[in-house]
Parts: structure tokens; sequence; C-alpha cells
């Protein structure tokens, strides 16, 4: 695969002539991973089905910043993608090149766009070592898609990169690399013929490679350059001819590495570097190092309306709505410190310090700076519901369909409110601190019943699925949903499904039955650097999902894919979403329509044994008729029927539910259990009581009651006799005349885990 690759500095890492290139470099900089397959110890972010190896082998990388202690991979993961990559490829190094570098790369790449339409991608290593005025050089450069910006740096890059780069890359934390993973890399360099010590017969004493592993600290380069030394200084002359045996002792191992020296912080200006501390032990909540810094800065002479003017920023930008009464605060210190100036100004000073120190904090505010992006992006219609009704409503229905709020139970209703090509776009969420933490619970829910209501009602046409008139023919289901209080039951079935399960941002998840995307969109939050896939039943309800995701990037976006069947094999797993394993298996009510329910388990229970990877989980939600609500006890409790009637009823659903009904109606918790176990799980079924207030109408009943079309009805008529039967009816048309009835019923939560660790 043609690439074109510049470097700039003292060689270049990602050309085949620069350092390292054959056999003449050090063991580290001939050891590095050249595709993704030699990529050890970062699984968590390039491993199968993870959203970073799916972007660089679809070489639709946008722009990203590696972050994690030297060694782990950093610059090895920018020479796979140079590797990979169909765009050009630019290297610069911070340490080395200035401005006068990052524009003649700039100028390069805009040449390359403009005339051949071609990407560049520039990998900056060490990119924290620029100045504030070197990073805003590239900034516009990033926005607008000249290059796509590969960072490496050591430094936490929401410290110390500037945080409009940031808030453009993705971030990727990679994790020092493992015991386990340091040897495998030695036992790589030591078998490898062309690049490592292959050639040789290469031993260690006892202890003296442990040794190695244990010192470098998860660090690669460390590791391979001890070996390096240790190794080639065990001979009198290097290199030796090829087959000679080499030994290297504990004492060469322990002389070739030292413990590794800590990192520090870089020079800089003593007016920002201390203004930094200052902020950011506010920001970190340690009001005595706040106090420190700020008597420092007090004592060298700072202006105290400059610091002033960071309190006031970090109060909107760090506390935030985790104390909106923060930003008040500092204001009215900062009066106050006006009127009466030094030395007795020192006491609103510190006051303002000390509440944003100890105040909870929240950064979500940036967020406005994503929805800036969607504005300038494209400039998208009010919804029509959403117009004002008091100028064209006759002539264009402006305002039609709108639903008020103030007229339903909590004084919400769920609408669109979002342009069409936005639905589903998120930009706000609330923190767990303070006054965020508070309502966080109940913006999540409405956001999630936004989706799976329109994902239920699939209204058509113009997109605008929430919007109902007066006249329209979902209303009534409508109005049902709202009175019913099945928002929380929704939301309740979820957290109880998650709950069962640690998922980690890097888990890849499979979502069973997930057509009204409640579990998915959770998932994708809970997942972002994982995978998150989704199977559904019918090509119509796919499309909606893909629609409430296309506003997301290609690469993030769930997999979803058409599987009439509950899961699908490993070969198909891996065919639709190119890994055959998952670490979770979440579903809520997959088997509602289960006609043989044994075989309905079993065939689930040993394709979700394939599935699992070592030590992953499966958490399943289902309501069984056997476990249903009974009409008896509505019948005697809500609406009460005389004692003779209700008895007669009970005794005629309890046979319908048992023995007469088949284990159609007949399964519970042992069946479950038992088919989970018979395939090698160890699984655990908890009973749950449920509840709502149900609307049922006049429709529901009418279907219920019709022997022919209902199992349900045909079974309790030949009971009861035709003249009960009827009078049954009418006493619960006059119940459901009054209001909604509470329903009660249980439900199943299985979970179990794959006993493969």
């Amino acid at each position: 695969m043609a690439m074109e690759r510049r470097g700039v500095g003292s060689g270049d890492l990602f050309s085949p002539q620069g350092p390292g290139a054959g056999e003449s470099g050090p063991l580290a900089d001939r050891m590095r991973p050249r595709t993704l397959e030699d990529v050890t110890g970062q699984d968590h972010i390039v491993g199968p089905g993870r959203l970073l190896r799916r972007a660089i082998q679809a070489d639709r990388l946008s722009s990203v910043i590696f972050y994690g202690p030297p060694g782990t991979g950093k610059t090895s993961l920018a020479r796979v993608i140079a590797n990979t990559t169909r765009a050009a490829f630019e290297s610069l190094n911070a340490v080395l090149s200035g401005i006068k570098d990052i524009r003649e790369a700039i100028d390069r790449s805009d040449e390359r766009r403009r005339l051949y339409g071609k990407r560049t991608i520039l990998f900056v290593d060490e990119v924290h070592r620029w100045n504030k005025a070197q990073q805003d050089a590239l900034l516009p450069w990033v926005e607008n898609g000249t290059v796509i910006l590969v960072g490496a740096t050591t430094e936490n890059p929401f410290f110390e990169v500037n945080r409009a780069l940031v808030s453009r890359s993705r971030v990727f934390q990679l994790k020092p690399l493992s015991p386990e993973d340091l040897m495998e890399t030695a036992r790589r360099a030591l078998a490898d013929r062309d690049r490592g010590y292959g050639k040789w017969k290469v031993s260690f004493e006892e202890g003296a490679l442990e040794h190695l592993v244990e010192v470098a600290g998860g660090d690669a380069r460390s590791l391979l350059n001890a070996m390096e030394l240790a190794v080639e200084t065990s001979l009198p002359l290097w290199p030796p001819g090829e087959g000679k045996e080499i030994r290297v002792s504990l004492e060469a191992a322990e002389e070739s590495i030292q413990r590794r020296a800590l990192l520090y912080d870089r020079d800089g200006d003593y007016h920002f570097d201390t203004i930094s501390a200052f902020i950011k032990s506010v920001r970190g909540s340690d009001p005595d190092a706040a106090l420190y810094w700020l008597a420092k800065m007090i004592r060298a002479g700072e202006d105290p309306s400059f610091i002033f003017r960071r309190m006031i920023i970090l109060a909107g930008e760090d506390v935030g709505l985790a104390d909106p009464g923060a930003i008040s605060v500092v204001v009215s210190c900062a009066q106050a410190f006006d009127r009466i100036g030094f030395p007795e100004g020192n006491f609103p000073l510190v006051e303002a310090c000390l509440y944003l120190a100890t105040a909870p904090k929240s950064n979500s505010a940036l967020n406005f700076f994503d929805v800036m992006k969607e504005v300038e992006k494209e400039d998208a219609e009010v919804p029509s519901h959403l117009r004002d009704a008091s100028r064209d409503s006759e002539s264009f229905g402006h305002g039609e369909g709108y639903v008020y709020p103030h007229a339903y139970r909590e004084h919400w209703a769920a609408q669109q409110y979002l342009p069409s090509s936005l639905v589903g776009k998120i930009f706000y969420t609330p923190s767990r601190m303070g006054y965020e933490g508070k309502i966080r619970e109940e913006v999540l829910r409405k956001r999630e019943l936004q989706a799976a209501i329109v994902l239920g009602d699939r209204a058509a046409g113009d997109g605008e699925a929430l919007t109902w008139s007066a006249a329209s023919k979902g209303r009534e289901g409508w109005f049902k949903r709202l009175e019913s209080g099945r928002s929380g039951l929704l939301l309740s079935d979820r957290d109880r499904i998650l709950g069962a399960s640690r998922i980690r941002r890097h888990d890849r998840i499979l979502v069973a039955a997930g057509g009204d995307g409640l579990l998915l969109w959770e998932c994708l939050r809970r997942a972002p650097e994982g995978l998150c896939a989704c199977l559904v039943e019918t090509e119509s309800v796919r499309d909606t999902l893909f629609r409430y995701a296309a506003t997301l990037d290609e690469v993030e976006q769930p997999r979803i894919a058409l599987c009439p069947s509950s899961l699908p094999g490993p070969g198909e797993a891996e065919e639709w979403f190119e890994t055959p394993v998952f670490d979770h298996i979440f579903a809520r009510e997959p088997w509602r329509r289960a006609e043989n329910p044994a075989k309905t388990f079993r065939d689930f229970a040993e394709k979700a044994r394939s599935l699992l990877a070592p030590g992953g989980d499966l958490a399943v939600l289902q309501s069984p008729p056997r476990l249903g609500e009974r009409i008896s006890r509505i019948a005697e409790e809500e609406c009460g029927a005389e004692p003779a009637l209700g008895a007669r009823l009970r005794e005629a659903e309890e046979a319908f539910f048992g023995d007469q009904g088949g284990l159609l109606m007949n399964w519970d918790a042992s069946l479950l259990e038992k088919t989970f176990r018979d395939a090698g799980f160890q699984p655990l079924v908890t009973e749950i009581e449920q509840k709502e207030e149900r609307l049922i109408t006049g429709k529901d009943l009418g279907l219920w009651f019709d022997p022919e079309k209902s199992r349900w009805g045909g079974f309790i008529a030949s009971a009861l006799g035709p003249e009960d039967f009827k009078r049954l009816e009418g006493i619960l048309r006059e119940r459901i005349a009054r209001g909604p009835v509470v329903w009660k019923w249980k439900s199943l939560l299985l979970t179990a885990r794959e006993p493969g660790i």
C-alpha cells in the first residue's frame, strides 16, 4: 500500500530508513508493533470489536490523543496507523519542532486535500510539550479537517493539552503493561530472527528475566532496552556467530536496569504555572493546596482581579450546575474586594477560594461547545408542532400536535423537541455531584423514554414521531402510557438488567430483542470505547434504530443486525459484529412470543455460552404468564365482584395458567434455572414484584373477552358459562370507566456468568 510519510527532527520513526530500521537500531525500536495483532497489553482499546480497532481497520480514524505512561505503546499505535491508513502520514515531535514546522506540515496537507482530495494524518509525539501558541496554531486545521490529529502524551491531556484540541479529539488511555504482557514482549524479542535475538540461543538465569520485568514497571521500552544491554554485554564481542549460546546471569540483569526516574513537569512561566497549580487544586477539591497557591500568588504581588476572573471562570466551568450558587458567591466576593481592597479584602478572596474548593464539581457546561459545532454544521428547521401557532396555524398547521406538558401527570409529556435531523443526539449529561446529582436521574429517565416511545410508536411520515393531534390514531395509546406510570417501570427494568453486571468502558455488549432501544442507548453510554451490538426482529425496527444512531460518528455507532431467532451463533456474530465473543449479553422480554419455552430457553442458553468471553455474564428479565396478573384478583379486589363468581374465576385462571395451559403458560423459574444449568452456567433467578397503574380500554376488554380470538377468553368462557362470562365483562367495564387499575405481576431476573475462568 503506497503511503506518503514525512518526519521532522532527528529521524522519522515511520520511515523504513529512520531509526530502528533493519538490524541497526535499538531493540525497542526494532520490536515496535507493525500491525494491530502485534500490539500487546492494550486489549481494552484495540482488542477485537473495540472502537479504536474498528476505526483503524476501516481507515475512518478521527482525531485521537493517546495518553499513558512511557513504554505503553503510544508511538507504536501511531506506527500501526501509518502502516494501515490510505491517508498521507505526517509526523512531528513537539520537543524538536515549532510553529514553522507545523505550518510546513499544514501546507503540504492542505495541498493534498485541495489538489487530490487526500486526507492527512498528523502524528504529534509529546504533544503536551508544545506551548499554547503552538497548539493554537494547529487547532483551526484540525477543526476544518485539513489534518486528523494523532497526539501522544504522558501528561493528562485534560490539563496539559489545549482544551479545544482535546474537545475535538477522543482520548484513549493506555495502561502500563502487566507482567504477563511484558514477559510476552520479552519472549517475542528472543524468538524473532529478523528484529530480535532469534538467531542465537539466548537464555536467562532463573529469576533474571523476571527481575527485568518487575523493575520495568509496565514499560515495554524500559524492558527491551535493559534486555538489549544485558544480552549484548554478556559476550566480549557483538554480534557473535549465528547459533551462539548466550547465557544472561541475574547479576547482568540487575546491572542492566535501574528503578525508573519519576516524571516531572516541564519548566514554565512562574505566573502561569502558579495560577495553573491554584486552579487545579481548587478543581481537585483540595482547600489546603488552594490556600497555599493563593497565598503564594498574593505574596508575589499577583493582581487580585486576575485571580477573581479565573475563579469566576472556574465557578462556571468546573463547579457549574453541581452548585448553581457558586458563581453568585464568587461575584459577590469580587465586588466586596473592590469596595474594601487590601488587607481586609483577603477575607472575601479566601472565602471565594474555599467555597469553590469545597463545592461539588461538574464540567457539564462544556457540552455547549458540542452544540455550537452542530449549529455550525447544520441549520435545522424548527419542527412544525413547536412553531408559533398564533401566526400560521390555519395555513400551514404550525403548532398543531403540540402536547401541553402541564395537562399531564408530572407536568411532562414525551414529545419531540429537537429538529428531526438531530433526534437522539445527546448534548448534556448531568454529573452525579451536588444539584446535578439530584436532577440526573430525572433527566436520563425522560431522555430514555423519549427514545423508547419513538421506537415503540414509529409514527411515520415526517419523522416527528412524538407529535400528536387530538384526532391522531395513536392518541389513546399515548394517553395510556402517560397515565399508567409505564415510564418508571421501563427504567426500573433497565436498571435491574444492567445493574446485574459491572460494565467497563471498553466492554463488548450484545443486546438481544433490543428493538425499543431502552438497553442499547444506556449500554452505549457505559461502554463508549467497546462494542454495543443489538439484535432486532424486523427491518423497520432496524432502520429506525439506525436513524437514531446516524448522528454519531460511524465508528461510534452500535452494530445492529436482523436476527429472527433469539441469538446468533459465533460465526454469524463475527460476520455481523467483527467479534465472536461478548463480555455481556442483556435482554428484556426476549421470549414473549416463545411457542415452545423449553426449546427456546435451551437454544438461548447454548448460544449464549458460545458467545460469552471467559468470565462474561448475561442478564435477562422475563415475565412468565404463570406469574402474570389475574383478572380474578382485579375482579375481587378492585371491582368488588361477588365471592362465588370471584372464586370460580380464580379457580379457572389457575387451571389455565397451570396444567391446562401446557408449558407455554406453565413455565417458571425452575425451568429457567435447569435449562441454563444444563448448558454449563451457574444461574441465579430472582423473582421481582412488579406493579403499575394501567389504563385499560374498552378495546382491551373486547379482545380479552372474545372467545374466538383470545385463548384466555375461550378457556374462561367455557369454565364459567356464557352468562357469568358476560356478567364478568360488565363488571370490568364499569371499573375501567373510573380510571386506571393497579396491575400486579412478577418478573424473573436471570443472571449467569460464563464459567470459563
